[in-house]
C-alpha cells in the first residue's frame, strides 16, 4: 500500500502550515548561489499547493518572506521579489486550474510596488475560486501581527468602541491577519531546523509541529504524505486528559 492509501483522508487537518527553509544550504551543496535554491523552491511549492488541494485540505499557509528577511543581502533581496513577481505570473493558471483562492497576510505595504501590484491582480483574479486558500506569509513575522493587533485593539479602547473586559481570546484572534481562517492543525518546517522563526505564533497554540531533514527544493508530494500521516498518528488532547479523548469519541 503506497502512502497516500495509507492518508485517512476523513481526519485530514483543515489548515496546514509550511515553513519552506534550507533553499540556501541546497544551493551551496551544488556549489551554487542562494538564489539558485530559491529558484529551485518554486518546484516543491507547486507539488505541495497541488498535492493539499488533491487531498482536500482547505487551507494552506506558506512562509514565503519574513520581515527580518529585509536583513539580508540586497541582491539576494531583489531575486526573492523579481521570483515572486515571475512566479505569481507563472502560477495563476495553476491556482485557475485547482480552483485555488490566493490569499496574503504580513505588511504588504513593505513589498516594491511591482510585487505588490502583481499580488494584487493575481488575488482578485482567484477571488471567486473556493476549492482551498493558499495564504502567502509575505514580509510578515508574528511579533509585526501581534503588535499590530494590540495596536488596533488598543485604540478601539481609546475611543471607546471597545471596552477592556471585553478583550478575549476570541476577541485577539479577531484582530490578527489570519482571521478569516481557522488555526493551523498541523505545521511542517523543512530543513531539520526545530524552531518556529516567528511564525504564526498566537495561531499555533495547539498547533502539531512536524520537522523533516529534507532541505525545502527536495521537498514533494510524498514529503506530504509522510507528514499527515505523522499527524494522524498523533492524539490531539487540548489539555484533556486520553481517557477524556477517548469516551469523548
Amino acid at each position: 500500500m503506497g502512502l497516500k492509501e495509507q492518508i485517512d483522508l476523513s481526519r485530514l487537518p483543515k489548515h496546514v502550515a509550511v515553513i519552506m527553509d534550507g533553499n540556501g544550504r541546497w544551493a551551496r551543496k551544488k556549489g551554487m548561489m542562494r538564489v539558485f535554491g530559491h529558484q529551485n523552491g518554486v518546484k516543491a511549492v507547486r507539488e505541495t499547493v497541488e498535492t493539499c488541494a488533491e487531498l482536500g485540505i482547505k487551507c494552506l499557509t506558506m512562509y514565503a518572506f519574513s520581515t527580518e528577511n529585509w536583513n539580508r543581502p540586497k541582491s539576494e533581496v531583489d531575486a526573492l521579489m523579481s521570483l515572486l513577481i515571475s512566479t505569481l505570473r507563472k502560477e495563476l493558471h495553476t491556482l485557475t486550474e485547482n480552483n485555488i483562492r490566493l490569499r496574503a497576510i504580513g505588511d504588504l505595504s513593505a513589498l516594491p510596488p511591482d510585487g505588490y501590484r502583481e499580488l494584487m491582480e493575481v488575488m482578485e483574479q482567484t477571488e471567486n475560486n473556493g476549492h482551498m486558500d493558499l495564504i502567502l506569509a509575505l514580509s510578515y513575522s508574528a511579533r509585526w501581527e501581534m503588535t499590530q493587533a494590540i495596536q488596533t485593539i488598543a485604540e478601539k479602547v481609546k475611543t471607546g468602541a471597545l471596552n477592556p473586559e471585553d478583550i478575549s481570546e476570541e476577541c485577539i484572534s479577531d484582530h490578527m491577519n489570519t482571521a478569516e481562517f481557522p488555526d493551523p492543525e498541523l505545521l511542517i518546517r523543512t530543513s531539520g531546523e526545530s524552531r518556529i522563526s516567528n511564525f504564526l505564533l498566537w495561531q499555533i497554540a495547539y498547533t502539531e509541529l512536524y520537522f523533516t531533514p529534507t532541505l525545502w527544493p527536495d521537498f514533494r508530494t510524498e514529503d506530504v504524505y509522510m507528514a499527515l500521516l505523522d499527524y494522524q498518528k498523533r492524539e490531539r488532547r487540548f489539555g484533556k486528559t486520553s481517557e477524556q479523548i477517548q469516551e469523548k469519541r
